[in-house]
């Protein structure tokens, strides 16, 4: 494979991990709430997750949902219930910092099952897949092999952005709004799914 093919995967890779989006969102989030450790859990399960979901979209399931009536939809909606609860766990929020680590952080499944059902993730793989490969096995494999560590880096980046925010905002109200902030742009996001 050659560089010429390798910079354009690259990039598109970071400019489709980093921007937000809702799993972006819950990374910040996470870095406000809980140790870094915590967030970097769920970032393994959203990159991991989305590789998976661009690696059925290449080989074959971007034609099933042509095909099954509705199943498009039905993935829809649940991204929007989804979201929609993630948005309320976070809008609800109280700020105050954990002073134990037993609070329940969002998990590895969570960040896996938040790339189904995230249509970000659904358009970046559709459209790289697309843009990039040509229908060549060999190439999707080679571009995700390339996403993999930009997307960990990237959507890591947020989680030790909340990190930061954290430790320079010790105000529950400060953080109070900072979460509500993002459960609304979380909740916004699901205008997309239902406009699109």
């Amino acid at each position: 494979m050659s560089l010429s093919l390798i910079l354009p995967m690259s990039a598109f890779a970071l400019a489709a991990s980093i921007s937000p989006g809702p799993v972006n969102l819950v990374c910040l989030s996470s870095g406000t709430r809980y140790p870094i450790p915590r967030g970097l859990i769920f970032v393994t399960g959203a990159t991991l997750g989305f590789l998976v979901l661009f690696l059925a979209i290449g080989l074959g399931l971007y034609s099933l949902l042509a095909m099954v009536p509705g199943l498009e939809t039905a993935l829809r909606w649940a991204g929007v219930a989804f979201l929609l609860y993630l948005s309320l766990r976070l809008f609800r929020d109280d700020g105050r910092l954990p002073a134990d680590d037993g609070r329940q952080a969002p998990g590895f499944m969570a960040g896996a099952l938040m790339q189904w059902l995230n249509p970000k993730a659904w358009l970046a793989s559709a459209s790289g897949i697309g843009a990039y490969t040509g229908g060549d096995v060999g190439q999707l494999w080679l571009f995700a092999a390339l996403y993999l560590p930009i997307c960990w880096l990237s959507l890591g980046s947020w989680v030790y952005a909340g990190a930061f925010l954290r430790r320079h905002v010790q105000r529950p109200g400060v953080l109070v709004a900072i979460n509500r902030s993002l459960a609304l742009l979380l909740a916004a996001s699901c205008v997309y799914l239902l406009i699109d």
